[in-house]
C-alpha cells in the first residue's frame, strides 16, 4: 500500500512537473514576423523554461502561479522555418513552424461559414494547394471566467483539409498570401449566431449604463450561455492572448441587427471591443477591419421604410473613426433569401483589399469602394463628393440607382443622380424642390450600382440623423 502511495504521488508530481503549452502552439504554426513573439505555457512554479528557434534561446522562471512567458526576438525574413523547442523538465518539440502574416478572424455564423459551404466549393477545394497558409479553429466553448487554454489545431491548407476552414478567413489569408508571398497563419476564433456583447470582456462592460438593456435580460440567468456578455471572450479569446499577430478580421453583426435601437447600440459596442482587444493585446493600435453586412431580406420600394439593418451598416460604418480600422463593403453580394450569402470570396478579399492597400502599402491595390465624405445643397440639387471614388460610375452602364431626397418634412422620395465631370454625384429629385437630406442604399435590401473603377461597391450612406 505504502508503495502504492508513492507511486501515485510519483505520477502526481511527474505530471505537474512536465512543462505545458497552450494549443496554440502546435505543430504547423504561424509566428508574425517582423514583431516579438510571446511564447507562454505552464511549469512548476520556479522551473527554469527554454525556448528555441531559429537560433534563438530565451529562458524564463515560472511563477508561483506555474506561469512562464518569454519573448523571441522579431524575425523578418519570412523564409525562416523549422522546429520550436520547449525544455524544462521535460522537452516539447513543435515540428514545422513558419514565419509569416498572421490574423485573428473571429465573428459569428458568416464566418464561421466553411469553404465547403461556400459558392463554387467544389473548385476551390481542387485548387487549394497553399502549404504556406495555417489555420488554427479553436474549439466553441462559453464561460463564466476567463480562461487560460482551448482545444484546437492547426491544419495546414490542402485539398483535404480546406472544405474545413472558414471561408471569409480562408479567401482573406489567400488573397495576401499570393500578394505578399509569404506564409499566412489564421487564429479562427468564431460562434454562429452570438452576439458583439458576448465577443468583449466584463470588464469592460459591467457599469456601462449604455449597456444596461443588454444586461438586463440576464439577470439572474448565472448560466455559461454562449450569448451571455463575455462568455466568448471567456472562453475563445483570452486563452489565445496574447499570440502575436498583424491584426483581426470580423464579420458579425446579424445577431444585433434585430431592431432599430440595438443596430444603434452597436455603434458604441464595436469600438468598445476593439479598443478592449487591442488593450489586452498590448500591440497598440493593430489593425481591426470588418464586413459591412450585406443587403438582405425582401427589397422594400418605400425609401422611407425603417430598417435595422441600413443602421447597423451605419454603426459600422462610423466605427472606421478609429485609428487603422477598415471596412470591406458588400452591400452588392448579398442573398435576399439568405442570411448567409454563399460569395464569401468577395468578402474575403475586399478585406484583403483593406489590408494590403493601408498596411501593407500596396499602392496597385485599391483599398475600398466609394466612400461619402461631404455634400452641398444648390438650389434643388445636391452634390456630393466620395473618397476611394476614382473612376466612378455606374455598375454594368447603368442609370445611377439607390438615392432618396427628402426635404423638411423628412419624407424621402426616389432621385435621379449622375455623375459629374469632376467625379462628384448630383442628384435631384422632382418632388423635393428644397431638399435637406439625402440618402444612398437606406434599406435592407437596397438597389444599388454605384462603384469605382476597380467594381467596388459605394458604401451605404446617409446625412440626415431622423
Amino acid at each position: 500500500m505504502q508503495r502504492l502511495i508513492f507511486l501515485l504521488g510519483f505520477v502526481a508530481f511527474a505530471a505537474r512537473a512536465d512543462v505545458k503549452l497552450p494549443s496554440v502552439f502546435s505543430d504547423h504554426m504561424v509566428l508574425q514576423r517582423g514583431a516579438v513573439a510571446p511564447v507562454w505555457g505552464w511549469a512548476d512554479a520556479g522551473e527554469k523554461v527554454t525556448v528555441q528557434f531559429a537560433g534563438q534561446s530565451k529562458t524564463a522562471t515560472a511563477g508561483k502561479n506555474g506561469k512562464w512567458m518569454v519573448r523571441l526576438d522579431a524575425i523578418n525574413d519570412a523564409t525562416v522555418k523549422g522546429a520550436l523547442t520547449v525544455k524544462g523538465n521535460n522537452t516539447l518539440t513543435i515540428k514545422d513552424v513558419l514565419v509569416g502574416e498572421v490574423w485573428l478572424a473571429s465573428g459569428q455564423s458568416n464566418m464561421a461559414m466553411t469553404v465547403g459551404r461556400c459558392r463554387d466549393a467544389a473548385q476551390e477545394k481542387a485548387a487549394a494547394k497553399f502549404p504556406a497558409i495555417r489555420m488554427f479553429t479553436t474549439q466553441r466553448r462559453a464561460h463564466l471566467e476567463p480562461q487560460t487554454d482551448c482545444a484546437g489545431t492547426w491544419a495546414v491548407c490542402s485539398p483535404e483539409t480546406v472544405n474545413g476552414f472558414s471561408g471569409t478567413a480562408y479567401f482573406f489569408a489567400r488573397a495576401l498570401h499570393q500578394k505578399l508571398k509569404v506564409p499566412v497563419g489564421i487564429v479562427h476564433s468564431s460562434w454562429g449566431g452570438t452576439a458583439v456583447e458576448a465577443w468583449t470582456s466584463l470588464d469592460v462592460q459591467a457599469g456601462d449604463k449604455k449597456l444596461a438593456p443588454v444586461f438586463a435580460s440576464w439577470k439572474g440567468k448565472p448560466k455559461a450561455d454562449r450569448n451571455k456578455p463575455a462568455n466568448l471572450f471567456n472562453g475563445m479569446i483570452a486563452p489565445i492572448l496574447p499570440y502575436g499577430m498583424r491584426g483581426a478580421i470580423w464579420y458579425q453583426g446579424e445577431r444585433n441587427a434585430r431592431t432599430v435601437d440595438t443596430s444603434k447600440l452597436y455603434a458604441h459596442q464595436l469600438p468598445l471591443m476593439i479598443n478592449d482587444w487591442r488593450r489586452r493585446w498590448g500591440q497598440g493600435d493593430f489593425p481591426f477591419l470588418w464586413v459591412q453586412l450585406p443587403n438582405f431580406k425582401t427589397r422594400n420600394d418605400d425609401p422611407n421604410a425603417a430598417s435595422a439593418w441600413a443602421h447597423m451598416r451605419e454603426s459600422m460604418a462610423g466605427t472606421l473613426s478609429l485609428p487603422n480600422t477598415g471596412m470591406a463593403t458588400t452591400i452588392d453580394i448579398g442573398e435576399a433569401k439568405d442570411i448567409h450569402p454563399k460569395n464569401k470570396q468577395d468578402a474575403g478579399a475586399r478585406l484583403a483589399n483593406w489590408a494590403l492597400a493601408e498596411f501593407y502599402g500596396k499602392a496597385d491595390v485599391a483599398a475600398t469602394g466609394p466612400m461619402y465624405t461631404s455634400h452641398a445643397v444648390n438650389g434643388s440639387k445636391v452634390t456630393i463628393e466620395f473618397k476611394h471614388a476614382v473612376g466612378l460610375q455606374t455598375k454594368e452602364a447603368r442609370v445611377v440607382s439607390g438615392f432618396a431626397l427628402a426635404g423638411a418634412d423628412k419624407k424621402f422620395h426616389w432621385a435621379t443622380a449622375t455623375v459629374n465631370e469632376n467625379g462628384a454625384v448630383e442628384v435631384f429629385c422632382d418632388a423635393v424642390k428644397k431638399p435637406v437630406a439625402v440618402r444612398y442604399g437606406w434599406g435592407d435590401n437596397p438597389h444599388v450600382n454605384l462603384v469605382n473603377k476597380a467594381g467596388l461597391p459605394t458604401a451605404p450612406f446617409r446625412t440626415d440623423k431622423w
